[in-house]
C-alpha cells in the first residue's frame, strides 16, 4: 500500500506539473484572472488539456473536457487551481465536471477568491466527486502571486526592478545608463514587462532617458504610468507617441492640456499629494480599481525609496552588471532619507540568483 501510495503521489507531482507548465502560456493573457491549466488523466494518459488562454476566454477545465470527450467519464482531472463556482464572464466549472463523469479531482491550492474559496470543492465532494488538495500548493501559488494579492488584498502585485554596476549605481554623475546592463538582460526585462500589467515610474526617469516603455516586439505592451505631480514631461515625449495606454498621475489641473491627452487616449488621475510626493498606497489603492493586477517599478532612486517606504512592494530585481562606475553624485537604486538603524534595513527573504549574458540578477521577495 506505502508503494501505490509513493508511486501515486509521483503521478500526481507528474501531472500537477503539466498543469502548471500549461497554465503560464497564459502569462500577460488573463489578468486579473489567473493563470490555469487542467490535464485529464484516464488509464495513466493524458485523453485531454488546456489552458486559461485569454480573460473572457473559457476556462482550463472547459477546454480539457472539450478536448477529451466522452473520455472523461471516471477520469481523474489534475488543475493548479480550485474550479470555480459562480458565473463571471464565463459559466462555472464545476457542473460541467460533475456533467462530464469525472470521478476524481487533484488540486493544487484552494482558489481564494471569496466567490469560491473551498465552495467548489464542496460541491465536487457533494457530487461524489473525490477531491485531494495541495499537490504542488507552493509552485501553484508562486505563479498566481499577482492574483493572489489582488483578489485578497485589492492592491497590484509590485516588484521593483533596477539595474546597477558592481559598485551600486544606476547612472553616471552626467545621468548617462545606457547601457549598464547586457543584451542578454535587457531582452529578459522586456520578457517580464510583457507578463505584467503596468510599467510605472517617475517624472525623473522620463526627462532624463526620454524611454518609450515597451517591451521592443518581446510580447503585449504593458499599461504605462508616470508620476508627474506638476506636468513637467514635455508633450514631444516618447510616451506620448504610441498607442499604448498611458496613465498620468498628477496634483495639477489639467485644463491647459486637455485637448492633448484626449487625443492621445491618455488617462489622467489627479491625487492629493504631501510634502510634494503622492502617496504610494493610494496610487496602488487606484490603479486595483482599474483591474491592475501587477505593476512593474522601473523608476529611478527617489521613485524606488518612496516605494519602499510606503510598504507596496512585493518582490525585488536587481541587475548586477561587471562594472565600476564611481563617483559619489552618481545614482544609486534606492535614494531618499533612507534608514537610521540597520535593524530597520528592508529584510528580503528567498533570495534567487540567476544569470543573464555577463549580469547577475538577484531576486526576492520583501520579508
Amino acid at each position: 500500500m506505502k508503494e501505490y501510495n509513493t508511486a501515486q503521489i509521483a503521478r500526481d507531482k507528474k501531472y500537477m506539473q503539466i498543469c502548471l507548465e500549461l497554465a503560464k502560456k497564459g502569462i500577460g493573457k488573463v489578468s486579473p484572472n489567473p493563470m490555469v491549466g487542467c490535464v485529464i488523466v484516464k488509464n495513466n494518459k493524458i485523453v485531454g488539456q488546456g489552458y486559461h488562454r485569454y480573460f473572457g476566454g473559457a476556462h482550463a477545465e472547459i477546454e480539457a473536457l472539450r478536448r477529451a470527450k466522452n473520455k472523461s467519464k471516471n477520469a481523474t482531472m489534475y488543475i493548479n487551481l480550485e474550479p470555480c463556482v459562480h458565473w463571471g464572464k464565463t459559466p462555472p466549472c464545476v457542473p460541467e465536471i460533475i456533467k462530464a463523469g469525472i470521478k476524481k479531482v487533484v488540486i493544487a491550492t484552494k482558489d481564494p477568491n471569496p466567490l469560491v474559496n473551498g465552495k467548489g470543492i464542496r460541491q465536487l465532494k457533494v457530487a461524489g466527486v473525490k477531491c485531494k488538495v495541495e499537490t504542488l500548493e507552493e509552485e501553484a501559488k508562486e505563479l498566481n502571486r499577482a492574483y493572489i494579492k489582488f483578489i485578497t488584498k485589492k492592491m497590484p502585485y509590485v516588484i521593483l526592478k533596477s539595474a546597477m554596476t558592481l559598485d551600486g549605481k544606476i547612472a553616471t554623475s552626467t545621468g548617462e545608463s545606457k547601457w549598464i546592463t547586457s543584451k542578454e538582460a535587457r531582452d529578459y526585462v522586456h520578457r517580464l514587462r510583457s507578463s505584467i500589467d503596468a510599467i510605472l515610474v517617475g517624472v525623473n526617469t522620463v526627462l532624463k532617458d526620454n524611454p518609450s516603455l515597451s517591451i521592443h516586439g518581446k510580447g503585449k505592451n504593458p499599461k504605462r504610468i508616470i508620476i508627474d505631480p506638476q506636468l513637467h514631461i514635455p508633450l514631444n515625449a516618447k510616451i506620448f507617441n504610441s498607442t499604448v495606454e498611458t496613465i498620468l498621475i498628477t496634483t495639477k489641473n489639467i485644463e491647459r492640456k486637455t485637448n492633448f491627452y484626449k487625443k492621445k487616449k491618455i488617462r489622467i488621475l489627479s491625487l492629493p499629494s504631501k510634502n510634494g510626493k503622492i502617496d504610494f498606497q493610494q496610487i496602488m489603492s487606484k490603479l486595483a480599481k482599474m483591474n491592475i493586477a501587477s505593476v512593474l517599478i522601473e523608476g529611478g532612486g527617489e521613485t524606488n525609496a518612496y516605494a519602499l517606504e510606503a510598504g507596496v512592494v512585493d518582490e525585488v530585481m536587481f541587475f548586477i552588471a561587471p562594472k565600476i562606475i564611481g563617483g559619489k553624485n552618481a545614482s544609486t537604486p534606492v535614494e531618499g532619507k533612507g534608514i537610521v538603524n540597520i535593524n530597520r534595513a528592508v529584510k528580503i527573504k528567498e533570495l534567487k540568483v540567476h544569470r543573464y549574458g555577463r549580469d547577475i540578477l538577484l531576486c526576492g521577495h520583501l520579508g
